[in-house]
Formats: structure tokens, sequence, C-alpha cells
């Protein structure tokens, strides 16, 4: 918990983190004019049995906005300026997740920046070298800030991609709601040291079981990031055919029918949605994870038919990611375990109070004053191999920020995907993760289960 004399000491600190943040962004050269992010509480109607009061969003300034965070589109390889505007009543932070941006830009408090106080502000500047769909949310007392709403989808567009006849994006998230629609506690500390803790209400787009209108016939890309902070879905659809044409923002080489497919916190994935033939018939996205099947979001078709195919859609252009040399990469060895119970240290962005997870048999809950050893200094430019092995029985998303990996081999999976920033690492799964160290800077490696990061599963690298 954030206390006056820990506010005060890093107010001192720190200083203006607006001022610092504008600096970087002035040398960084000539830049648009910002997105405003106003970090800020807000009601909104969630669960069926009452309003929920003090969600926390970021306000557009849009006067047409909803309490929603937006939908921030970019361009690949243009720059895009956000400036964080704090009216929370906590320190928070913007990180860019799957963004491979300046480490100055990655919104990481004791870090890459200074936290941005209650009344303060960040200049965030930086140009998004590849297109696809990411994400973006604090990295600031990380459970509570994105349980209460602080998540939202970012589209970074290609003029190269295919034409769609339409586009619908969809923010996949829990609440841990009362039945008022009141928040309840966060997380069960016998759920975080196993799966995670599920919320109460199940969203899309802070929707249950929204519908969506799209032509009868037609083409359209479906853009799905699970923002949640604990839940994996199995997605699937019923009623009209859909295929994968990208994963956490890269492209797939060939694109592929969608009939289950695993995503975890963090990741992402875009569907090619061919829509059934007549007006009013729906296709549903569900989850198919567990014993009972439910469903997302429904789209419905309206108008005449297009009559068009999936065969219509060309592959995506791929990113400029570059591939390792495998013959010259070191190879780094890495566990994820349970941990024996330790206290935590004290942190301006929280602590949860427990220790129960390690990377390499360390655990360290991020966002710290005092943060342990990188798990090893990457040299600019050269080629790794990073041999992961989940040497638990629940599945981890783990994310590493600022730089992408191919995944070479893995004892749980036939189908690898593309570059990615995300992997979810089954139980007892071992993988190879190959990587340039072509980004510098220090990049948090992280469980995306919240509890798990919070508890310990949490470490860095540094690129120099």
């Amino acid at each position: 918990m954030l206390n006056r004399r820990m506010f005060l000491q890093g107010s001192a600190a720190l200083g203006g983190a607006f001022t610092l943040g504008a600096g970087l962004a002035a040398r960084a050269g000539a830049a648009p004019d910002p997105q405003i992010l106003t970090a800020r509480f807000a009601e909104a109607q969630i669960a069926a049995g009452g309003v929920t009061p003090r969600v926390m969003t970021y306000d557009p300034g849009d006067p047409a906005s909803t309490a929603m965070p937006p939908v921030l589109r970019m361009r690949k390889g243009e720059p895009f300026a956000a400036r964080l505007v704090n009216r929370l009543d906590e320190p928070t932070t913007v990180h860019w997740h799957g963004l491979r941006i300046a480490n100055a830009m990655d919104g990481v408090p004791e870090m890459t920046q200074p936290y941005v106080y209650p009344g303060d502000g960040f200049d965030y500047l930086f140009t998004p070298p590849d297109a696809g769909t990411f994400w973006y949310h604090p990295h600031c007392n990380t459970l509570m800030q994105m349980g209460s709403g602080l998540t939202g989808v970012i589209v970074v567009e290609n003029p190269e991609d295919p034409s769609f006849d339409s586009e619908i994006v969809l923010n996949l998230r829990d609440w841990r709601l009362g039945a008022s629609g009141e928040f309840i506690a966060p997380f069960k500390p016998r759920d975080a040291a196993r799966g995670g803790t599920y919320g109460t209400v199940r969203t899309a787009n802070w929707q249950r079981e929204p519908v969506y209108d799209a032509p009868a016939g037609g083409l359209v890309r479906v853009r799905i990031a699970a923002t949640d902070v604990t839940r994996i879905y199995t997605i699937g659809l019923e009623g009209a055919e859909a295929r994968v044409i990208a994963l956490d923002g890269n492209p797939v080489e060939i694109p592929f029918a969608l009939d289950r497919l695993d995503l975890g916190p963090g990741q992402r994935v875009d569907l090619a949605l061919r829509m059934p033939q007549s007006e009013g018939q729906h296709a549903r996205l569900g989850n198919f994870r567990g014993s009972s099947p439910w469903t997302i979001a429904a789209f419905r078709a309206v108008g005449t038919s297009l009559k068009r195919e999936l065969g219509d859609i060309a592959p995506l252009p791929p990113n400029p990611v570059a591939e390792a040399d495998i013959s010259t990469a070191k190879r780094i060895p890495i566990d994820l375990t349970a941990t024996a119970e330790h206290e935590p240290a004290a942190s301006i962005c929280g602590s949860l109070g427990y220790t129960f997870w390690a990377i390499n048999k360390v655990p360290w809950p991020g966002d710290t004053p005092d943060p342990v050893a990188p798990i090893e200094e990457l040299k600019f430019g050269k080629s790794y191999v990073l041999e992961i092995a989940n040497r638990t029985p629940h599945a981890h998303p783990i994310h590493l920020h600022g730089l992408s990996f191919r995944i070479l081999a893995s004892n749980r999976r036939s189908v690898l995907p593309p570059p990615t920033d995300t992997i979810l690492l089954l139980p007892d799964e071992q993988a190879q993760l190959a990587l340039v160290a072509d980004n510098p800077g220090d990049w948090v490696f992280h469980c995306h289960i919240i509890e798990h990061q919070k508890t310990g599963m949490s470490a860095y690298f540094r690129v120099a």
C-alpha cells in the first residue's frame, strides 16, 4: 500500500514525471499531437445487478467516448505520441504490450521511468515498427489497476494489409464483482498459489455477450486481445468459418482454420471471419475451456450477402523481426518453479503480501526499488536461445518486453507460431525460444497471470 512517507520520498527523488517524459519526447524529434489518456475513476454498468463505482479507465477526452479505454490506432513506421495524465489516487504508468519500442517508453516504474503520481503526467513518444494487434495497461499496482479496468487495445495499421468489409475489436476480460456490481477482493491467496483467481463477470468490451453487426457474406477482421489478469481462453467459432491470420501481432505465414485455440492473458489473435450468408443469422465466438462453454460475443449478418470467400484474403505481410543465428546463439536455461513463501519487499506499486513463484529459483514481485540481478546480460545484436522449462502443474503465459522471440521447439506442441512476445507455457512444457538482442535496455520477463507475476514470477534481461 502507498503510505504518505513513501509518496513524499518518491516525489522528492523523482521530481515531475511529466517533465522528464516531455524531455525524452523532445529529444526524440518532432512529435505528432499527443493522444490524451487521462487515468481516472468512472462508473460503468458491467454486472447485471447494478452499477460498478470506481472503475479505472483511460479517458481520451472525447465527449462521445464510453467508460471503456479507447482502442488506440497507430500506423506502422509512423511516430505516435500519448500524454498520460494521472487523476487516480495512486501512482500509475502505461506499458505498451508487445510493441518493440525504446526502453525509456516501456512504462515499468523504477526500471524504465519514474512513477507518475496523482496530478502528474508523462509524455510517451515512439514509432511502432510492427503492424498488428497489441494492448496497453499500467505496470504499477498491476493486479488492482488492471483488474479495475485499465486495459485497452492497440491497433497498428499497415497500408499494405488486405482490405476487409468490416473490423471488430474485442477486449476480453473478467471482473471481480459482487451481485450488486461492487468490487470484491481481487484475489484469493490459495488460488494465487495455483492457477489464479477467476473473475465473477466475464465481458468482451465491458459487455456480457455483446452482439455486433457485420455485412452478410462479408469478410470481417476480428482482433481479439486477452487482457484479463487470470483467465486462459480456448476460443472457437460456431455458425461461421474463420481463419487465423495473426498471433500476438505477427502474421502467420499460411492462415489456418480456427478450430480450438488457446489464448492466455497478454496474447492476441486476428481472425478472418466469413459472415453467414443470410441477414439475421448469427456466428458465435465461444470459450470452450472447461466443462461449461459460454458465448464471448456474437456476430449478426446484415444486408444482402456480399458472397465473399476466405480465399479472397491474401496473407498479411510479415513484420521486420530479426531471425536468430542458431549456430552462434548462446543458450540460457530458465526454470519456472514454485518457491517457499517469503515476506515481499515494500513497493509504492503495491504488493500482494505473498511469494509463491520464482524464475531460476529467485522470487521477485517486480516494479520494486531494489530489483534482483538480470537473468542474463545480453550483448546487443547477438543471438540467444532461452531454454525455458515449466516445472509446475499450472500454465504460465510468459511475456517478454521490448523483444520478439520465435519458438523453435517444444515437447508439448507441434504447431509453432510466428514470432511472438508471449508464450503460453503449458504444465511441464519445455521450449526453446530464439531471439536477437536488438533493442537495448532492461526488459522485464514475467508471467502475465498477474497474481503469479506479483508473487514472484518476474525477472528481466539487460541488453547492452
